[in-house]
């Protein structure tokens, strides 16, 4: 995992790469690529090179990214983005039994957004969305709401759900988990969501003077999905 010995995650991940038929495509924002905590090494590790490919940038073209292109016009894939054309993935995989490849934006929601509407090309594959209550144990990075999750969290939930096998979730968070355990052993501090703080009135950061981000931090102390 090439972190130091003293908090080396290797012992938390699988001995072995998980067997799954998905492939997944983690489409990362260049931002993330810097980021000392970001999730997306720890789900690599956890399955084979050829079941977890990574493309860094913003801009994604037929002409560069051929295979990409490809993969994007096959019925078979699905896209994880969250939205009124979105389909709750667990209706996708009872009707979809056949080896899926879903692609995943890794990014900030502003980021995600970006890639996903700057893109035509990810606008191709069935979107999907995964329907959970359950919050994020991330705990250690801000999230917009409660019951956002990082990418590694909705990969593990993801691939349980095609590959119908729970333990794959569990097996993808416990490095997770364990990263969180010793962040905040070392002085790191649990990270409530923005919706949290906002509700209870513990956001200590001088709000945005634009209108539009004015409006969708109203959307979340209102409980409404944005």
């Amino acid at each position: 995992c090439s972190r130091p010995q003293k908090v080396c995650l290797c012992p938390f991940l699988p001995v072995h790469p998980l067997k799954v038929s998905t492939c997944l495509y983690i489409i990362q924002h260049p931002a993330e690529e810097s980021r000392v905590l970001r999730t997306v090494p720890l789900l690599a590790a956890c399955l084979p090179p050829d079941k977890c490919k990574i493309l860094v940038g913003r801009r994604f073209s037929e002409d560069r990214y051929p295979e990409l292109a490809t993969v994007c016009r096959n019925p078979n894939t699905l896209i994880l983005y969250p939205g009124a054309e979105a389909t709750n993935l667990e209706e996708v995989a009872v009707m979809s039994p056949s080896p899926s490849v879903m692609i995943i934006i890794d990014g900030t929601w502003s980021q995600a957004k970006d890639i996903f509407y700057k893109n035509s090309l990810f606008r191709l594959p069935k979107q999907v969305q995964l329907k959970t209550n359950h919050s994020s144990q991330y705990v250690i990075r801000t999230q917009p709401t409660n019951t956002c999750l990082s990418t590694l969290e909705c990969a593990a939930v993801a691939l349980a759900i095609m590959e119908k096998n729970k333990s794959i979730q569990e097996t993808i968070l416990h490095p997770l988990q364990a990263l969180c355990s010793f962040q905040l052993q070392h002085g790191a501090q649990i990270h409530h969501s923005k919706e949290h703080l906002l509700k209870n009135g513990l956001y200590d950061k001088p709000m945005p003077k634009n209108k539009r981000k004015l409006r969708r931090m109203e959307l979340l102390v209102n409980n409404v999905k944005i």
